[in-house]
């Protein structure tokens, strides 16, 4: 095992290389660092000797990827991708264009994030699943074929819809919780509740069908129909048999979801004012600050990655057959 994670690890560097280069051309196609010194100064009429001014300060008047006026290993070291992008991976991520530590923001703001995504991940992994497996147990039935009905409903509302309209069922008509806004300690929890709720809500309706589809699919399997010839009961069968042998596609499923356990959920934290990863990126992505913007695509690709290793790592614990090369 420890030789497949070094070679997993190995294959990464590549991946986050490239990850890091197509970011980096990606920005500077939209805007050159002169387009990023006009709007950061904030003026009309702004000077020639201002712009290079800020370039100077910021590390941009430098070539993008290679400097001929240098010789031998400098011609690709002193370039903004050397300086700005090759650092990151010792997670030396720079400071933001208005001057702020991005890796202390990133500190700071990882608690509301992880307040918000934990709680809706693991509640929403356990009422989908579930819910999937009531389905499966009453198949065939009137309650299946309902329930399949508003699964299908809940996925065709956005979920904008399910954050505008709890706002203002819940905040605005009930006042049971506040509309927006975060704060810590004791406090906490009554920001969080809505934002959680909704989260798990609007979720439901994809995650239920898809997994209801891998239970229908282990359900019909000879091993299930073995297992009923020995007498068990469908609720043995059901949740000892072949919940365990639909864990494999449910992790495969899960890992998508780890990046966002850390970089928070942009919608959500956006519409409900919390100082967390995701309205971090929103903000950075709307005053164009290259630094943030390439410091949380890099963090994420990493997470994802971890999350990849992960999940085959943790195939070996659900069904020892499983052998990693």
């Amino acid at each position: 095992m420890f030789a497949y994670l070094f070679r997993r690890l190995l294959y990464a560097l590549p991946i986050l290389l490239g990850v890091n280069i197509i970011t980096f051309a990606l920005f500077f196609v939209v805007n050159t660092p002169d387009d990023m010194a006009r709007m950061q100064l904030g003026t009309k009429r702004v000077t020639p000797e201002a712009i290079e001014r800020w370039k100077a300060d910021r590390g941009y008047d430098k070539p993008l990827f290679f400097n001929e006026s240098a010789s031998g290993a400098r011609a690709l070291t002193d370039t903004v991708f050397f300086d700005k992008s090759i650092r990151m991976f010792a997670f030396d991520f720079g400071r933001a264009e208005d001057g702020r530590d991005i890796a202390r923001e990133i500190r700071m703001r990882m608690g509301p994030s992880l307040a918000i995504a934990i709680p809706t991940f693991i509640l929403g992994l356990v009422a989908t699943v579930s819910f999937a497996l009531m389905l499966v147990f009453f198949r065939a039935t009137p309650l299946d074929f309902w329930g399949v009905v508003i699964c299908v409903a809940m996925m065709s509302i956005s979920s904008l819809f399910y954050i505008i309209g709890g706002q203002w069922l819940i905040s605005k008509v009930w006042h049971l919780v506040p509309i927006s806004g975060y704060d810590g300690g004791l406090d906490a929890p009554r920001f969080l509740i809505l934002p959680v709720l909704l989260g798990v809500i609007s979720g439901i309706g994809s995650s239920t069908r898809w997994y209801r589809t891998i239970f229908l699919e282990e359900i019909s399997r000879d091993y299930v129909r073995t297992a009923r010839a020995k007498g068990l009961s469908e609720r043995v069968v059901l949740f000892r048999h072949v919940l365990k042998n639909a864990m494999i596609p449910i992790l495969t499923g899960v890992v998508v979801v780890i990046p966002m356990l850390f970089m928070g959920s942009l919608i959500i934290e956006s519409f409900f004012g919390i100082p967390g990863l995701g309205s971090y990126t929103i903000d950075a992505i709307q005053s164009q600050d290259f630094a943030v913007v390439r410091a949380m695509v890099f963090i994420g690709s990493v997470l994802y990655i971890i999350g990849l290793i992960a999940t085959d790592v943790s195939y070996t614990f659900v069904d020892p057959r499983v052998r990693l090369q």
